[in-house]
């Protein structure tokens, strides 16, 4: 078979099912295997970019999952990079494939050649260029190998068109995919993790990503529930422990952060972190006041991560569920010793804060307060709702007032944070789970940046619904500039000559998504938003492309954040909550 073909087997048989991408030239041999080959649905994409994204989404949706993306030479690539650079920031799986000039002209500057393979490698596990086409099964074995072991990430494989195209032999139904490497703690060293436990009066685990990544959060749930430790997940591992737990703290951070997790984290004296970064935006830039006070236990699959940001008292290199497991066991036999600490006290303090420091939701202005908007959100979207969403104040603001109930229900580009990813990774997540509700976030920016792709879920009939914050602001960068004293080359309001009714707010929107052949509502008052999310989720069940429903925004409104960086120093700029009415749909009653 040809080399190509070979190639598709082997997705097969390590189990995709489904690849997004745009064909071309130099990748059209591995189109036709793919066609000939049969078992992987391909959804067409508008843009090579949003096909990387897509992926992302798709592989984030279910254990197991591996989006793939394919392009063909030159441009192809390049657009993919933002993709692998954000799943690789956040862990994530993904196969890139891309086409190539033809190995003896590669070298001589023939049209969209490029060496994708150097430009890739800073943020893939492995990229690589396949010139002996006999090795094409090897480097896709190895690719599965490498995505799923260690701490999970993205590879690029490039094919020469004539790669493709050569005859090799290759037998697929002997094929076996490689053993996949995970490190695992040892008994001995979760004693050890414990032991810190026991002897602190306050403690917390702090739940990051890689308890998602690792299928944990039910062991993650019966550990905390046996040592009754209160549990701050980070924003990638959201949804770990549902929020209305009663061991869930809240979310700590200088910006993605609830009033009540930042002043309960600070009260702490000792912090098991499981499978996360410390990444900036949860630590802040003020390690001295994240530290102080507190004894740290680090676990991550990754062993050069543990000491990266500060080092703790102590450091295991261990995938989060086989940590876990030895977590839940140590700690079943230290309960029927009768050795575990009673923590009743503590975690009643951390509900009381979570009862007492709220956000106003509750605002009836016109144009809506942002608030409004995802206190609607809460009462239209249940527990079983997955969210997508990638940067922005509609992103901070969303993760301080939605609410998350398992994982894999936050989907939440974090360390990355490209504009444009909201919609193609809605759209992947919606492909893997077409009976879902997906529900998308984003402000007007992050949604004009690929807005094409809505075409994509017209085209293969892909639903969702879309929730479009709009401004007319670059909104995160005018709060950030406001420390520069500038408000500068931010604002995106114009008077649209072609829709007078919007006044300076500029894009028509809804005229846009409807001509992508897509549903569109327009909200201007804050009693239109519930029926509003209604009638949406009815027209994406009806016609079953993307609906959405754009609010219209105060043009000015400043999100809660740091200005210092420093999880202490949190500037709230809107009024307070001070009584049940101000936050109806919050998780605790106001106290």
């Amino acid at each position: 078979m040809t080399a190509a073909r070979a190639a598709v087997e082997i997705l097969k048989r390590e189990g995709v099912t489904s690849a997004f991408g745009v064909p071309g030239a130099a990748i059209n041999p591995f189109y036709k295997a793919l066609k000939e080959g049969g078992g992987i649905d391909h959804t067409l994409a508008r843009h090579v970019e949003g096909a990387s994204h897509m992926a992302e989404g798709y592989t984030r949706t279910h254990p197991g999952n591996i989006g793939v993306c394919i392009g063909t030479s030159g441009p192809a690539g390049t657009d993919m990079i933002t993709g692998l650079y954000s799943a690789i920031g956040d862990s994530i799986p993904i196969l890139c494939i891309t086409g190539q000039a033809p190995t003896h002209v590669i070298h001589k500057e023939d049209f969209q050649a490029v060496d994708i393979a150097s430009i890739a490698k800073p943020v893939t596990k492995a990229a690589t260029t396949v010139l002996e086409a006999a090795q094409v099964p090897g480097v896709f074995q190895q690719a599965f190998h490498l995505m799923r072991s260690g701490r999970p990430g993205p590879v690029l494989i490039d094919l020469p068109i004539d790669v493709q195209l050569a005859e090799i032999d290759f037998d697929p139904e002997t094929y076996e995919p490689l053993p996949v490497y995970k490190p695992a703690a040892t008994r001995a060293q979760i004693e050890k993790a414990i032991s810190f436990l026991l002897e602190s009066e306050r403690p917390l685990i702090v739940a990051g990503g890689g308890i998602i990544s690792a299928d944990a959060a039910d062991l993650l749930v019966e550990f905390a529930e046996l040592t009754g430790t209160p549990v701050i997940p980070t924003l990638m591992g959201w949804g770990a422990i549902p929020d209305d737990h009663e061991l869930n703290a809240g979310m700590v951070g200088v910006q993605t952060s609830h009033r009540y997790g930042n002043a309960n984290f600070l009260e702490s004296d000792f912090v098991l972190g499981i499978g996360n970064r410390w990444a900036n935006r949860h630590t802040g830039y003020k390690l001295d006041v994240y530290t102080k006070g507190r004894k740290f236990v680090h676990v991550d699959i990754e062993p050069t991560q543990i000491g990266k940001i500060f080092a703790p008292d102590y450091g295991i290199a261990s995938d989060a569920r086989a940590a876990l497991e030895l977590f839940v066991e140590v700690a079943k036999e230290l309960k029927a010793a009768g050795k575990l600490p009673d923590r009743t006290a503590w975690v009643a303090s951390t509900q009381e804060r979570k009862a007492a420091l709220q956000r106003r939701t509750h605002f009836d202005n016109v144009p809506l307060k942002p608030q409004r908007v995802y206190e609607e959100m809460n009462r239209a979207f249940g527990p079983e709702t997955r969210y997508v969403t990638t940067i922005g104040l509609s992103q901070i603001a969303g993760a301080q007032m939605l609410h998350v109930y398992k994982p894999r229900h936050w989907i939440n580009c974090g360390q990355a944070g490209p504009l444009g990813w909201t919609i193609p990774a809605a759209l992947g997540v919606a492909k893997a789970d077409p009976e879902a509700q997906v529900v998308a976030l984003s402000g007007d920016y992050d949604f004009q940046f690929m807005i094409e792709e809505l075409a994509v879920g017209a085209q293969h009939r892909i639903p969702y619904v879309h929730v479009l914050v709009n401004n007319s602001y670059l909104g995160l960068i005018r709060q950030a500039q406001a420390g520069l004293d500038i408000n500068f080359q931010v604002n995106l309001e114009f008077e649209n000559i072609n829709s007078p009714e919007l006044g300076v707010y500029g894009v028509d929107h809804v005229k846009v998504v409807e001509g992508l052949g897509c549903k569109a509502i327009r909200v201007t008052e804050p009693d239109q938003l519930l029926p509003a999310f209604e009638e949406a989720k009815k027209l994406a069940a009806e016609y079953r492309v993307p609906v959405v429903v754009e609010a219209i925004l105060e043009r000015v409104t400043n999100i809660s954040m740091s200005r210092t960086m420093d999880i202490s120093d949190i500037t709230e700029w809107e009024e307070l909550a001070t009584e049940p009415a101000h936050a109806p749909t919050a998780i605790r009653p106001l106290s």
